[in-house]
């Protein structure tokens, strides 16, 4: 059995579609938007509405972690296409839709997917076609193993479509149980697994999923979300913690062979 597992594929829609070539079936880890690309400031919603200059200094405050004057500055900029009469949501939303029509289009059958944080869960269904199971706080079996999804992300200063709180968020994991394949979008809770080398920042991870991982034991513990980790395995127990990789730029899937 061959699965290959992609996460923060941030609009890759080009490898995307080639990501399940030689598998059995396809695992997305979430994060399909581009809002903002950390590496190419022309690239994604943002830059789209407001400019690659704009962008850039954008991205400059957050790796600061200046993030009020991040929020001011988005205020700023948001202001101004209000006074123009265009609803924002609208405006997001309608690039959104453009990106996920592309993308869910990319997913070979079948794939599995759950959310990641700058998702917006409510528009799925809309796009996910009869080939797509997606997954959230739920279990599967694929080729004998039980995989478990647990999608979305916790509260952070930055303030992304899907972030929830810890109690919800446990709840998910716990709902999910024992399983052969935890996966999730964003990591456990571990230093190494949670700092970003390149936005040097931590990212959040969630303490619910590395307490479930030391006491259900699963084969593997899959996430994406960090995209330039400090470590991208580490073992914990009798787990494998393996953060897939950034899809966006590598276009290479995580493969998982039994």
């Amino acid at each position: 059995m061959r699965v290959h597992v992609v996460s923060d594929v941030h609009g890759n829609s080009r490898d995307l579609a080639a990501a399940g070539t030689g598998a059995d079936a396809l695992v997305c880890l979430g994060d399909l938007v581009l809002f903002l690309d950390y590496a190419d400031h022309s690239r994604g919603i943002f830059p789209d509405l407001f400019g690659a200059a704009n962008a850039g200094a954008l991205v400059e405050l957050r790796t600061a972690r200046r993030f009020e004057e991040a929020r001011e500055l988005g205020r700023r900029l948001w202001g101004e296409l209000d006074g123009t009469g265009v609803s924002r949501e609208s405006v997001i939303e309608g690039a959104v839709r453009r990106q996920y029509a592309e993308l869910f289009a990319a997913f070979p059958t079948p794939t599995y997917a759950t959310y990641g944080n700058v998702d917006i869960p409510r528009l799925w269904p809309e796009y996910a076609e009869p080939g797509t199971t997606v997954l959230d706080g739920q279990r599967v079996e694929i080729g004998g193993r039980v995989f478990g999804f647990v999608g979305g992300g916790l509260a952070t200063p930055m303030r992304t479509p899907y972030e929830i709180s810890d109690d919800e968020y446990a709840a998910k994991i716990e709902a999910v149980g024992e399983v052969d394949v935890l996966c999730t979008h964003i990591p456990p809770d571990v230093p190494e697994l949670c700092y970003d080398t390149v936005a040097r920042r931590f990212e959040r991870g969630s303490a619910a999923l590395l307490h479930a991982i030391r006491t259900t034991r699963p084969r593997y513990s899959l996430f994406g979300h960090v995209h330039q980790p400090l470590a991208r395995r580490v073992r914990i127990g009798g787990t494998e913690c393996v953060n897939v990789g950034h899809f966006n730029a590598t276009g290479t899937p995580y493969v998982l062979e039994w």
